[in-house]
């Protein structure tokens, strides 16, 4: 039996597994994965972060490169292996978690490989699970190319005609902006866009966040708060500037759709050749047998990560305490927090 399973060998992952080394703790991480780094490795060819390389160093291993540049989905899933091998970390790939039960004080984590039991258990799956599309996609014409922004590779994907991205997010605006080269592109928001600069003066936005402490700013201060309500900006100003060409076109939010038409917000229509669904995404854990876990509204009850249930730890959740806790920028402090905390009360 194990002190500690890990579920989930992304960035949030690999964080505990650092601290958890640090602790002499014996542990292993389950992934489903065929490799480190497939849920970025399987993402669009062209993602680019908006976070500097500075700012996406993992616990005790500083990412290589410029460090106010941008760096590509390909270097992430490069420096994720190596901060793998770097700290000889225990991972079973190709391990999919079927179901978890708790019986007295051990967690049984029953997958395809097998069971597994340990006293504690760190489900660090993310936030990023299960694409959200809404019901009345499955209402839209088969002719019409739809697919998710997860699932979304490039553009030799699609069929020929135009193009609708559906959300108002940096992966939207960075595919409109990629899809407007060769197609007649729209975008549908449901909300202003509100743009910031990647730098200022020479020096990452984030690196002046960072100076005027709001990359600190934790889930219940005035200011984390403020941040919440108004969401994420977008990034660079490319979305912008392919708007004022008029290589994208604006459309309000999507209401309805039937057959080959979209509908918009004003009432206005557009018949499409292809979706993309840059709609976010919603946390689920069909297998995790332990209700006393989930609210009334199906959300998971905890404080910093640390559940109502002994044992039981949660990472990479969005505002999980900062801004940065479902992004490799702040998935590390939140590692330390809980593992610090595990130990504590393991003792």
């Amino acid at each position: 039996m194990y002190n500690t399973i890990v579920i989930g060998a992304g960035q949030a992952g690999l964080s505990i597994g650092y601290y958890l080394k640090q602790n002499s703790d014996k542990f292993i991480i389950l992934d489903k994965g065929q490799e480190v780094g497939d849920s970025w490795r399987n993402r669009y060819d062209s993602l680019v972060l908006f976070t500097p390389r500075m700012y996406n160093s993992l616990p005790g291993l500083v990412f290589e490169g410029e460090t106010h540049g941008f760096p590509s989905k390909f270097e992430v899933v490069n420096y994720l292996k190596r901060y793998t091998t770097t700290f000889n970390l225990p991972i079973n790939l190709e391990t999919e978690v079927v179901k978890v039960s708790k019986i007295k004080n051990v967690f049984y984590v029953k997958t395809n490989q097998g069971v597994f039991k340990s006293k504690n258990l760190i489900i660090a799956t993310g936030a990023f699970q299960y694409p959200k599309m809404p019901l009345f996609s499955r209402d839209l014409s088969k002719e019409i190319y739809q697919v998710h922004s997860s699932q979304y590779k490039n553009p030799s994907q699609l069929k020929d005609g135009n193009v609708l991205i559906v959300g108002g997010g940096n992966s939207g605006a960075q595919i409109a902006v990629e899809l407007s080269k060769e197609r007649e592109t729209y975008l549908a928001i449901n909300k202003k866009i509100s743009y910031l600069p990647l730098s200022i003066q020479n020096k990452s936005i984030f690196w002046w966040f960072d100076k005027l402490g709001i990359l600190k700013a934790n889930t219940d201060s005035f200011l984390g708060k403020r941040i919440q309500k108004r969401g994420d900006p977008i990034f660079g100003y490319e979305l912008k500037d392919a708007i004022k060409r008029k290589e994208v076109t604006i459309k309000s939010k999507v209401i309805a759709g039937k057959d080959n038409q979209i509908t918009f917000g004003d009432l206005s229509t557009l018949n499409v050749n292809n979706i993309i669904w840059a709609t976010g995404f919603e946390s689920k854990y069909p297998w995790l047998e332990i209700e006393e876990v989930f609210n009334e509204k199906g959300q998971i009850i905890h404080s910093r990560g640390v559940s109502n249930i002994k044992g039981l730890y949660f990472i990479g959740l969005p505002w999980q305490y900062r801004r940065g806790s479902a992004l490799m920028q702040g998935v590390g402090f939140d590692a330390e927090f809980i593992v610090q905390h595990l130990k504590h009360f393991s003792e």
